[in-house]
């Protein structure tokens, strides 16, 4: 390759570095709050001795608030002979609107209560996201006050 070649060469690589930094420094951060009513469902956990205590469960929520969805999903658990110990993960398709735009995404969830205190991560699954909601990242908390199921979506959408 000649000089030119690689004067033109490296100023492509700084001009698609530089497309890739803007782009990711577009994303805008926001949060959503409300509230959600949950079911569960068992589902029968096929090969497995019933001593074992795995189980499996469909979920199927109602979202109100900033989001304004209904979902679809499963969990899978984990009980262990401790009180209070045990684990679970879900996949939980969603669809509705987020702050205005519609569309889907999936969350995944990966909870353990070691001992009785509680850890929990609820994150979209990159790229799941559809329509309006393209390119949407994020995490989704939840908290329980008074047998009250609500949420606050931390979440960032590329801006227009």
């Amino acid at each position: 390759m000649n000089r030119l070649g690689i004067v033109v060469h490296t100023v492509l690589l700084l001009s698609l570095t530089l497309d890739s930094v803007q782009a990711q420094g577009t994303l805008m951060t926001q949060t959503a709050k409300g509230t959600f009513v949950v079911s569960l469902q068992p589902m029968a956990f096929e090969g497995v001795d019933p001593e074992v205590k795995l189980g499996r469960m469909s979920i199927d929520k109602q979202i109100s608030g900033d989001l304004t969805a209904r979902t679809n999903g499963q969990m899978l658990s984990a009980m262990t002979r401790t009180d209070g110990s045990a684990g679970y993960v879900a996949i939980e398709w969603v669809a509705g609107t987020l702050n205005g735009k519609r569309g889907t995404f999936v969350l995944q969830h990966s909870g353990t209560m070691n001992r009785g205190v509680p850890s929990l991560s609820v994150t979209v699954v990159p790229d799941s996201g559809t329509e309006e909601l393209v390119g949407l990242e994020g995490e989704f908390k939840i908290n329980i006050v008074d047998g009250e199921h609500y949420y606050e979506f931390t979440y960032r959408l590329p801006a227009p």
